[in-house]
């Protein structure tokens, strides 16, 4: 999870990015499970923006890349 932070830190406050399985280099399936808990409970430091990105394998989609927003702290 340390790359996750990474990713984050170097990230402005309120700036929109991608997170993504590829750049997490996480089998798609094991990133659809981690981006879940992102939707339900924010990830760490960031917030879940918009419609996750989903691809089909093995006929079934599973989310492989998610658009966030780093938050403002006040």
């Amino acid at each position: 999870m340390a790359r996750i932070e990474e990713i984050v830190s170097k990230q402005k406050e309120g700036a929109q990015f991608v997170i993504s399985a590829q750049m997490l280099r996480m089998p798609p399936e094991e990133f659809d499970a981690l981006a879940q808990i992102w939707m339900e409970e924010g990830g760490p430091g960031f917030e879940v923006a918009g419609v996750p990105h989903r691809r089909v394998i093995d006929g079934e989609f599973v989310i492989d890349r998610v658009t966030v927003v780093k938050p403002l702290t006040r």
